[in-house]
């Protein structure tokens, strides 16, 4: 996808989150976990980040059950990785029943353990 149709399609997914990205957005907007700037559905390299925040190289995915043992998303993770990024992934269902534990995770992650 060129970068443009891409970033179209970004702003719109950016109109459709599904509830979990909805309810991470929350916790991750306004620079309110942790002092840390995040964008939401961010083109980065030819692939869209559900949330990053390029001050801490951080990228947040939220996956529903569609991505269990996804190749792309093995491929994604190694690209990113490849440019300097660490990604976390959530199930869906995690950030729903327990956002106290992935906001904890999250900043884990942040500070590199």
């Amino acid at each position: 996808m060129n970068e443009d149709r891409l970033r179209k399609f970004a702003k719109a997914m950016r109109h459709d989150p599904t509830q979990a990205e909805y309810a991470l957005w929350q916790l991750l907007r306004a620079r309110r976990l942790g002092g840390m700037k995040f964008k939401r559905q961010e083109p980065l390299g030819p692939y869209i980040c559900d949330f990053v925040c390029h001050e801490r190289m951080l990228i947040v995915e939220a996956d529903g059950s569609h991505h269990m043992s996804s190749k792309r998303d093995a491929a994604r993770d190694r690209y990113f990785e490849m440019k300097g990024y660490r990604t976390v992934r959530f199930w869906n269902e995690d950030i729903q029943e327990n956002i106290d534990a992935v906001a904890e995770q999250i900043l884990q992650a942040a500070a590199g353990h």
